[in-house]
């Protein structure tokens, strides 16, 4: 509410007066926001069908899967401030015509993020025998966690990048892109793993191979459209 009001403020003191709704800005950000919900929507089915398909493997694999998933969580909100700063960079930049700006705040952003989550993955392999022990003390949910820990290691730096990057495309308007390319993602690699790890019984292995091809597409889909050059015009 207090956002909401401070916006209200900042833009009667911006309009001077002036007041009536500019239906162009209006409609693009419309647009714009069914693309991010729809983008979003994917998310939660891909979460709630690997909750599902990991609790027809038991109780101990999904704790442990809830625990690191939560984990992943926390950091992707982490990482996600870093790229909420490279959308305003970006944005500020390609507003004010500064396309080489824009370039290096992008290309900074991502080393910074993907510096950061290096980090992070360094201390979650070096803590794989404590960390976990902070969340239960169950031996089975301990040993049930130690196959989804080792993917979301691995796919902290994957991550970092990934969320740096849809920050940079997000800044530049480009979120029709990065639904596009999330749906795909989601619906050709998320979800088919989810399901056939199931099927297959591959257990928290297959569920956990899922998100990380998730995230595989979801970088070479944002790298491809940053290198195109195509969200600086």
């Amino acid at each position: 509410s207090l956002t909401g009001i401070a916006f209200a403020v900042r833009l009667i003191g911006e309009s001077r007066g002036r007041l009536r709704p500019d239906w162009p800005v209006i409609r693009a950000q419309l647009t714009m926001a069914r693309d991010l919900v729809l983008r979003s929507l994917s998310f939660q089915v891909c979460f709630i069908s690997a909750a599902a398909v990991a609790a027809r493997f038991g109780v101990a694999q999904v704790a442990a899967h809830q625990v690191v998933l939560q984990l992943w969580e926390f950091t992707s909100l982490l990482l996600d401030s870093l790229a909420i700063a490279a959308q305003q960079l970006v944005g500020a930049a390609l507003g004010a015509g500064a396309f080489r700006v824009a370039r290096r705040a992008a290309t900074r952003a991502t080393a910074v993020s993907v510096g950061i989550s290096v980090l992070l993955a360094a201390v979650l392999a070096a803590g794989v025998a404590v960390i976990p022990r902070i969340f239960t003390d169950d031996a089975a949910i301990l040993d049930a966690m130690r196959t989804p820990w080792w993917f979301f290691v691995a796919m902290l730096p994957i991550a970092g990048a990934v969320f740096a990057l849809d920050g940079v495309l997000l800044g530049s308007g480009d979120a029709a892109f990065l639904r596009t390319a999330t749906l795909a993602g989601a619906l050709g690699a998320f979800l088919p793993l989810i399901w056939l790890s199931w099927a297959f019984d591959w257990g928290l292995a297959g569920i956990w191979s899922g998100l990380l091809a998730f995230m595989c597409t979801r970088l070479a889909a944002v790298v491809w459209r940053v290198r195109s050059g195509a969200w600086v015009k």
